[in-house]
């Protein structure tokens, strides 16, 4: 993958550590972003977000630890 997307990759990481949110909550804050999907199955593909089933029903999307690892090593 493009070296172009890394840092949106990783922002859309540091989107979702900040606490789970909702899986449409995370793609219409996305939807603006070019290129989305390539962003997005990126981060899934790379094990970096990962979604959650609530009792309830919804899905939410957060960081793994990968993705929070990932995160710590951009800030180094």
């Amino acid at each position: 993958m493009s070296g172009s997307i890394e840092p949106l990759i990783l922002d859309l990481v540091a989107f979702v550590a900040a606490r789970p949110r909702a899986y449409a909550e995370v793609i219409e804050a996305w939807r603006t972003s070019c290129p989305r999907l390539a962003v997005w199955e990126e981060a899934v593909e790379r094990g970096l977000v990962a979604f959650e089933h609530g009792a309830d029903g919804s899905v939410q999307v957060a960081a793994t630890a990968a993705g929070r690892a990932a995160l710590a090593k951009r800030a180094a």
